[in-house]
């Protein structure tokens, strides 16, 4: 299939144009879970590399290579490419994680066959007309205290460590060689979602970035997340050329929290008027400084009853119309999952989801996952642990989201999840070669049951 032609984007003020000047309002997905494996999208537990580090174990060397070179084959192609055209997407962010391009045994030497993927995903994209935007979501020594960022802890070492500060700009400057002049590459998302506790390291590390990027590049955009998950902007001075600051826009009601919409979550009360306040206070940096809105993440997680699922649904719909009134470009948050948040979901009845279903029950019932759970998990463990901290340490307030969730993500999301990460492995064990396919194929997009009241309201 030929790529229709398209010009290098670029930046104009507050619009993202063509070289024509005509103005490109960019609307897509991130296609997360993919090149960056996340434990609630693919149905394990902990962190990707623990993950597959258990999985090699129990399959040896040969088997975990063929499983997850056809999940990456299959989990995004090019019908999954079609369908963002069908659904009147022009763009798609693709989170990678550092582990694809060089190995932590071998820092500085970049893995040129990392890129297959990458490769195939944007050639797919352009095909169907659609951009593609780079976004590296997790960095060597984790950049956020988040599984997402492929985090076995709750510290982020990044911002601590020169070494690999170095390495990260070192990869941007192979990536941006590889796909400088490529117009259907709208640009690069160089750090996902940072979160520097000491709020002083960020901002330096982008004065440092940014000038070594454009040394190799200086035609794309630049897409730059702020601080703390990409809500905090004081990080910046004067805005760089060609470049868009990036917000994260998630509506906590919509999370797992929430008790309806209009309705309260955490004690606050949430409708379309409070999440355009938080919208602005977000976007207020680009606003005041005339640079292009564009919201890198947004989305509610889904619960299957339909009753829950309505709301957050209006959720969305009210987003995409403040969004719209204010010029923003955006990409949601996610395509492909076992069922919490995709545009399409894995079925239940395929080869993954009857092999994975009661384990999956199991990591929501002890809430292993951060994102999207509904209940404290074991509240036997939780609750007593949280009055403990609470009496003692009054005062303790830790980055980034307080007291409560840190113990949470402590108990929960590590201490849980960490064994559930091999139990997840064993269901691997004893099986040959056609069933890890038939396992793996269960994503692909024929596979797959699009999530049909999401597509309209997208639509």
């Amino acid at each position: 299939m030929n790529s229709p032609k398209a010009t290098m984007l670029r930046t104009a003020g507050d619009r993202i144009v063509d070289a024509s000047g005509a103005e490109v309002r960019l609307r897509g997905v991130g296609i997360g879970g993919w090149l960056n494996m996340e434990n609630f999208i693919t149905g394990y537990s902990a962190n990707e590399s623990l993950m597959r580090s258990a999985v090699r174990e129990v399959l040896g060397q040969e088997l975990y290579e063929a499983f997850f070179e056809r999940l990456l084959t299959t989990f995004f192609a090019e019908p999954d490419a079609q369908m963002l055209a069908e659904t009147n997407m022009n763009c798609a962010r693709l989170p990678v994680n550092y582990h694809h391009l060089e190995d932590d045994a071998a820092p500085f030497q970049v893995k040129q066959e990392g890129f297959r993927h990458l490769d195939r995903a944007i050639e797919a994209c352009a095909a169907h007309g659609v951009y593609t935007v780079i976004d590296l979501h997790a960095l060597p020594g984790a950049q956020n205290q988040g599984w997402h960022a492929d985090n076995p802890t709750h510290v982020a070492s990044f911002w601590d460590h020169p070494h690999f500060q170095d390495r990260v700009v070192h990869l941007w400057e192979v990536i941006a060689d590889r796909y400088k002049g490529n117009p259907w590459v709208a640009g690069y998302n160089p750090i996902n979602e940072p979160a520097d506790p000491s709020r002083r390291v960020v901002g330096q590390y982008y004065e440092r970035l940014v000038p070594a990027i454009r040394s190799v590049d200086p035609d794309h955009i630049l897409f730059l997340d702020g601080n703390t998950y990409s809500t905090e902007f004081d990080i910046f001075g004067e805005p760089w050329d060609n470049t868009v600051y990036t917000c994260h826009d998630y509506v906590l009601a919509g999370l797992g929290a929430g008790t309806g919409y209009p309705g309260t979550a955490n004690g606050t009360w949430f409708d379309k008027e409070s999440v355009e306040r938080t919208f602005l206070k977000r976007t207020e940096y680009s606003r005041r400084s005339g640079t292009p809105i564009w919201v890198g993440e947004f989305g509610p997680i889904y619960t299957g009853d339909e009753q829950q699922d309505a709301w957050r649904r209006q959720i969305l719909a009210d987003q995409l119309e403040i969004y719209d009134r204010h010029g923003a470009s955006w990409s949601l948050w996610t395509f492909k999952d076992v069922g919490p948040q995709g545009m399409v979901t894995v079925r239940p009845d395929s080869p993954y989801g009857q092999r994975f279903g009661e384990f999956i029950a199991k990591k929501n019932r002890l809430a292993a996952d951060a994102w999207g759970g509904t209940d404290e998990g074991p509240v036997e463990v939780i609750r007593p642990v949280q009055g403990l901290i609470e009496r003692e340490f009054p005062n303790f307030d830790p980055y980034p989201w307080g007291r409560q969730q840190w113990v949470r993500t402590l108990l929960l999301n590590i201490l849980v999840a960490q064994p559930l990460a091999h139990e997840y492995a064993e269901q691997f064990r004893g099986l040959g070669s056609d069933e890890l396919m038939a396992l793996a194929d269960s994503f692909a997009q024929e596979n797959c049951e699009p999530r049909k009241a999401l597509l309209d309201v997208l639509r």
